[in-house]
């Protein structure tokens, strides 16, 4: 497609969304507001028993609010295979608004820093200011906006476009901000986009040390590990990549963005996710390792309620989807070449990747004590109830719905970027075949 061609098509399907589109909109809004009635069900329960709201949270925060990263990172390293999955990446820093729904609840139930074991240490300044909680929030509402931020940067072009097909009237009018594509325009732009994306990679890793440390490891008496954090943070670069892949096919096969998104880009994007699928099982090896040969009672406690004691069955499905059987998947070529075999290998670690949340976070929660010394005695499970469930359903489908609803102002394709990636092609002939022959300017 020519680059005027690739203009009106990306923003027809903007404009104009089809009945399934609408139907799969009514669908999500329904189990949403069965989450809200989930929700307004467990007010008044016990802190023990919102565990399964912390791990939702947690994991919305793992998959969608790190996502934009696979765009930040494949942008730094100037590649052009990144470019159909570009925006797709970074739409998902809409749903950090959402998800900061659920992390007010949450927030009110934290306990205080006053008599347990923290990262925070009491008696300076910091602690005068109700720490943790107003730092967590300041974190958590930074990578908000530096997300938004982001994302409106690298659209702006595009809701330039946008303006001149509406008649410079309505809502691309005020996004565009005046945007007339001037060589100063661009510079200026591609400076945001490099100060923007590297503050917001700073501050997802600082963010996920937070929410790790504070709503999770700090609430077991004895919890020490300086390397969970970093799992952590690894896990949600492994969810961000496969939630990524899972998006694309879903535009490829049901968003009718076919041509747009070719084999190289699931390829491109295999290769990261074999990396991440190994690094899984290496910063989980390096925190077992540590308790295991500690053989101390606190630290045999904390594996048992973390790994092999009431929440099991988690622990082996997360480990299983995220780290063996991805492994065992990925280090085929043949799979890796196929769109349809990575969307079902990165649908299978991402459901590995909630399990493995909702084994940290519940289990995190469940304890009613957190001033112990040291955790002297290892709960009971404590299952999902009917309300439990609903604020599951209801907090998964909030995000798409979310993401579905920015698509309608946001073109899910990057106009500008696709366009200037024709600029660089040339087609040549190769023996019997017609070849794309691409040139990088830098």
């Amino acid at each position: 497609m020519a680059s005027e061609e690739v203009a009106r098509d990306v923003l027809q399907r903007t404009f104009v969304k089809g009945g399934r589109y609408w139907q799969a909109v009514a669908v999500l809004a329904v189990v949403f507001l069965l989450g809200v009635v989930g929700f307004i069900l467990k007010l008044g329960d016990e802190r023990a028993q919102w565990g399964y709201f912390a791990a939702t949270f947690s994991y919305l925060f793992t998959v969608a609010q790190t996502a934009p990263v696979v765009s930040v990172a494949l942008r730094l390293a100037k590649n052009h295979w990144r470019r159909p999955l570009a925006r797709a990446s970074e739409l998902f820093a809409v749903v950090g608004l959402f998800n900061l729904l659920f992390f007010i609840p949450l927030l009110i139930l934290l306990p205080s820093i006053e008599g347990r074991n923290t990262i925070w240490i009491l008696g300076v300044w910091p602690s005068r200011f109700y720490t943790p909680h107003i730092f967590d929030t300041l974190a958590l509402v930074g990578l908000v906006v530096l997300g938004l931020l982001f994302l409106w940067t690298a659209a702006v072009p595009d809701f330039a476009a946008a303006r001149e097909q509406r008649g410079g009237r309505g809502r691309y009018a005020f996004l565009a901000l005046g945007w007339q594509g001037t060589a100063r325009q661009w510079r200026i732009q591609r400076a945001l986009l490099g100060l923007l994306g590297g503050l917001y990679f700073m501050d997802v890793l600082t963010t996920h040390f937070l929410i790790s440390s504070d709503f999770s490891m700090a609430l077991v008496p004895g919890w020490v590990d300086s390397i969970y954090p970093t799992f952590h943070a690894l896990t949600g670069l492994q969810a961000a990549v496969a939630v990524t892949i899972v998006t694309m096919f879903l535009l490829r096969t049901v968003g009718g963005y076919r041509e747009y998104l070719p084999m190289e880009s699931f390829w491109g994007l295999s290769k990261i996710l074999l990396a991440m699928s190994l690094m899984w099982f290496y910063f989980w090896w390096s925190a077992f390792i540590t308790f295991w040969y500690g053989r101390l009672p606190v630290e045999q406690n904390i594996i048992q309620l973390i790994m092999f004691g009431p929440y099991r069955p988690f622990f082996i499905i997360g480990f299983l989807f995220c780290c063996i059987f991805a492994v065992g998947l990925l280090i085929w070529n043949p799979l890796r070449k196929s769109p349809a075999a990575m969307a079902a290998i990165a649908a299978m670690i991402l459901v590995g990747g909630f399990f493995d949340r909702m084994r940290l976070y519940v289990a995190s929660w469940s304890l009613a004590d957190t001033t112990e010394h040291e955790l002297t005695k290892v709960p009971a499970a404590i299952w999902p109830q009917v309300p439990d469930l609903l604020v599951i359903a209801g907090g998964l489908a909030g995000a798409v719905l979310v993401y579905m609803l920015a698509t309608r102002v946001v073109p899910v394709m990057s106009i500008w970027e696709m366009k200037e990636l024709r600029l660089y092609q040339v087609p040549r002939q190769l023996v019997r075949r017609r070849m794309l022959s691409l040139g990088k300017p830098e």
